[in-house]
């Protein structure tokens, strides 16, 4: 009479023919599932839907048992929130805060998975190191133009910039970027080495210390010299120890040289010391030849400038010295060589002719010489004519 479902009904009243439901169970006959229940594949058994009063928008769910979830909640019973969502309370998800840089985030902390774009933080709101955020929003976050070499690699742009700087260059490196040599560096192949001046170069005065593309020291100090100040300067040499440049002491020199010119009948001899032409003049004797104002403060490399020049200007002064007189010599040797062969020449030539011979006089200095003494014979006779005639045993000769 009452054809209830053995399944859902508990009993029949015969009197009204109606069926008594079981709890789940809905209609005339009990075979259906009431609200709130689905009927379980395979049987006839309704089973409560349970969806989470707080994710689904009811307690219906559809015949499949999946209950119609809120927005941001997910899964079949709408009791978590679904991807991009986090923070399942008593109301709805919250969505990802992750600044359009990740889709995804932790569900309970709603920290942001997978950044994108070289960001990363909680909510992708940084960027990662050695990337720095641009001024302009569609470029994000941008590489770092600083080398690992000269710096830290980080970057950050200053208020009001719009280039960004390194964070802290290594040392040897300076710059916005760190890709200038630092003071007493320089540049050797696209890397900053330290100066090698062997400690003789003051930064207080020489600020770069060595020349920024090349390294050769600038201001050498304590009297050196050298593209590494590793030498002493002229007139200094190194101590024993090897360390400092000091002044050289002053040596004698050779023996004074003497210079002698001869001539047949006189001789002039000219001799002077040349010992100050290998030997260093003290500051002493300097300043008792050109005496120097005590308030001259000039410093030590300018003086022994000076003492270079002085030497220099003694050593011409002597060569010329030394050249005129030689010359003055060697004009009184020739003048006395000219007297000589003057006085010394014969004073006669004798021309024979057949039976004569004839004398003449060689030089018109001496009109009135005496030639009676040329024959010795004591019959020769000088004729009015200035012939001489010669009177022999057997031959008489005139001249």
């Amino acid at each position: 009479l009452c054809n209830c479902s053995s399944v859902g009904s508990v009993e029949c009243n015969r009197t009204t023919g109606q069926c008594r439901c079981l709890a789940g169970y809905t209609g005339p006959q009990c075979h259906s599932c009431a609200r709130g229940f689905f009927p379980e594949q395979g049987s006839q058994r309704c089973q409560p839907c349970g969806c989470s009063p707080t994710g689904a928008t009811s307690d219906h769910c559809d015949h499949s048992g999946k209950c119609q979830c809120k927005v941001g909640v997910t899964d079949l019973k709408c009791d978590r929130c679904s991807e991009g969502y986090y923070r399942f309370n008593e109301t709805t998800c919250e969505p990802c805060q992750c600044n359009n840089h990740s889709q995804t985030c932790d569900s309970s902390t709603g920290t942001c998975l997978d950044c994108h774009e070289n960001t990363e933080g909680k909510h992708c709101e940084l960027c990662k190191e050695g990337f720095y955020r641009s001024t302009h929003p569609a470029h994000g976050c941008q590489h770092c133009p600083c080398s690992i070499v000269a710096s830290t690699g980080t970057c950050h742009i200053q208020p009001g910039e719009s280039v960004p700087r390194c964070d802290r260059c290594r040392p040897g490196y300076t710059g916005l970027n760190c890709n200038q040599c630092d003071k007493g560096y320089y540049n050797s192949d696209s890397i900053c080495v330290r100066c090698k001046c062997n400690g003789n170069v003051d930064p207080a005065l020489s600020p770069s210390v060595c020349q920024p593309d090349s390294g050769e020291c600038i201001g050498c100090l304590y009297h050196t010299t050298g593209f590494h100040c590793e030498l002493c300067e002229e007139g200094y040499s190194r101590d024993p120890v090897g360390t400092n440049c000091t002044r050289k002491e002053a040596t004698l020199g050779p023996q004074p040289t003497e210079f002698t010119n001869s001539a047949p009948n006189d001789t002039k001899a000219t001799s002077f010391s040349t010992a100050v032409l290998n030997s260093t003049l003290s500051p002493t004797t300097l300043q008792t030849v050109f005496p120097v104002s005590s308030t001259d403060n000039s410093t030590s490399a300018l003086a022994d400038v000076s003492w270079t020049q002085f030497n220099i200007i003694i050593l011409t002064v002597i060569i010329i010295v030394v050249v005129l007189l030689m010359g003055f010599v060697g004009a009184v040797y020739m003048y006395r060589e000219y007297q000589n062969r003057k006085l010394n020449a014969p004073f006669w030539t004798i021309e024979l002719k057949e039976d004569n011979i004839s004398f003449s006089s060689y030089h018109d200095s001496i009109p009135n010489a005496d030639v009676s003494g040329l024959l010795e014979d004591d019959g020769n006779e000088v004729a009015p004519n200035g012939q001489l005639t010669l009177t022999t045993p057997m031959h008489n000769y005139k001249a």
